[in-house]
C-alpha cells in the first residue's frame, strides 16, 4: 500500500510547498433574529450528549427532513461558488449565515458546544471542524465546507470538499476518491442492511488508492436532534445493528493522503492530520427506504 501511494504521489504535478495552517483572527459570532426557531442546545456551552434515540420518521417528519436537507444542499452549493483565492473563510461563514436565516432557519453549528461560527470550514490538512477565521484561501487549497441547518425542528446536514484555483493531481485524486467512497457507502444502504457494510465498502475503495480512512470521526443519526445513534463507522468494523425504513443518518467519510492520526488545537474543535498531509471529506444525509436510500441533501 505504501509503495502504491508513493508511486502515485511521485507522478503528480510538482507544486510549491504549502504553508501549515495556524489559528488567525476569529470574529464575533453573528446574531440570529428572535423569530428564528433555535435548537435546545443554544445558550449552553456544554457539548450535548449523543442521543440514544434513532431518528425514525413518519410522513410528516420525512417531509420536514426533506425541506431542511434541501435548504442545506442549496446553502452548500452557494458556499462553493464563493471559494476562490483571497476569500477568507470568515467571509464564507458570513454569507452562509445570512442565507440560512434569510430562509427562516438556524445555522446548527452556531453555539453547539460553544462552537462560535455558523459553518465549519476545513482547509487542506484540517480533517474537520475548522473554525472560520481571517485566513485567505490560497491558490491550490482544498476546503471542506460543512453546512447544517435547523428548519422547523429538523436538522439537515451535508458537506463537500471544493477546489480553490489550480489544485495538484494528488489533491484532485484524494477528493475524487473520497466522494466515491461516500457514494459506495450509500449504495449498500436499505431497510434491513447491516451498518457495518458501509465501513467495509468505503475501506475497500479507499485502500485501492492507498488512502487512509479516519476512524475517529463518524456519521450519525440526524433529525430532530443534531447527533444521535446510530454512529456510522467508515472503516472496517463489527458494529452490530441494521437499518430501518424511515430512518435518517449521515455518511461522511474523511480520507487522508498520509496518516489518519490527528491533533486538535486548543479551541477543542479544529482537528488536523498529525503529519500535515491533506484530508478530504464528503457528507450526505440519507433516508432509508424499502429498496435503498434517498439522498436528502442532493440538489
Amino acid at each position: 500500500m505504501r509503495i502504491r501511494r508513493e508511486r502515485e504521489q511521485n507522478t503528480s504535478t510538482p507544486t510549491k510547498r504549502r504553508i501549515p495552517l495556524r489559528r488567525l483572527k476569529v470574529s464575533p459570532r453573528l446574531p440570529v433574529p428572535d423569530h428564528i426557531q433555535k435548537p435546545p442546545y443554544v445558550g449552553s456551552k456544554l457539548l450535548p450528549e449523543i442521543s440514544s434515540e434513532f431518528q425514525i420518521h413518519d410522513e410528516e417528519g420525512i417531509t420536514r427532513m426533506r425541506a431542511a436537507c434541501q435548504l442545506a444542499a442549496r446553502v452548500l452549493e452557494y458556499a462553493g461558488t464563493l471559494v476562490r483565492p483571497s476569500v477568507t473563510t470568515n467571509e464564507i461563514d458570513k454569507a452562509v449565515h445570512h442565507m440560512i436565516i434569510d430562509n427562516g432557519a438556524y445555522p446548527s453549528p452556531l453555539g453547539y458546544g460553544g462552537f462560535p461560527k455558523s459553518v465549519c470550514t476545513s482547509v487542506n490538512e484540517c480533517m474537520c471542524h475548522g473554525i472560520p477565521d481571517s485566513r485567505q484561501l490560497q491558490d491550490g487549497d482544498i476546503i471542506n465546507i460543512d453546512v447544517t441547518v435547523y428548519l422547523n425542528g429538523y436538522h439537515g446536514d451535508t458537506s463537500k470538499t471544493f477546489f480553490c484555483g489550480n489544485v495538484n493531481d494528488a489533491a484532485k485524486r484524494l477528493v475524487k476518491v473520497t466522494e466515491e467512497c461516500m457514494e459506495r457507502g450509500i449504495a449498500v444502504c436499505k431497510d434491513g442492511a447491516l451498518f457495518r457494510k458501509i465501513g467495509k465498502r468505503i475501506s475497500e475503495h479507499a485502500e485501492k488508492f492507498g488512502f487512509g480512512v479516519v476512524e475517529r470521526f463518524v456519521g450519525h443519526g440526524v433529525g430532530t436532534v443534531f447527533h444521535s445513534e446510530p454512529l456510522i463507522m467508515h472503516h472496517r468494523n463489527e458494529k452490530p445493528g441494521s437499518m430501518v425504513k424511515g430512518q435518517t443518518f449521515t455518511i461522511e467519510p474523511i480520507l487522508t493522503l498520509g496518516t489518519t492520526e490527528c491533533i486538535t488545537w486548543e479551541d477543542n474543535w479544529t482537528t488536523l492530520t498529525k503529519d500535515g498531509s491533506l484530508a478530504a471529506q464528503f457528507e450526505h444525509t440519507i433516508l432509508i427506504t424499502a429498496t435503498g436510500a434517498e439522498i436528502l441533501t442532493k440538489c
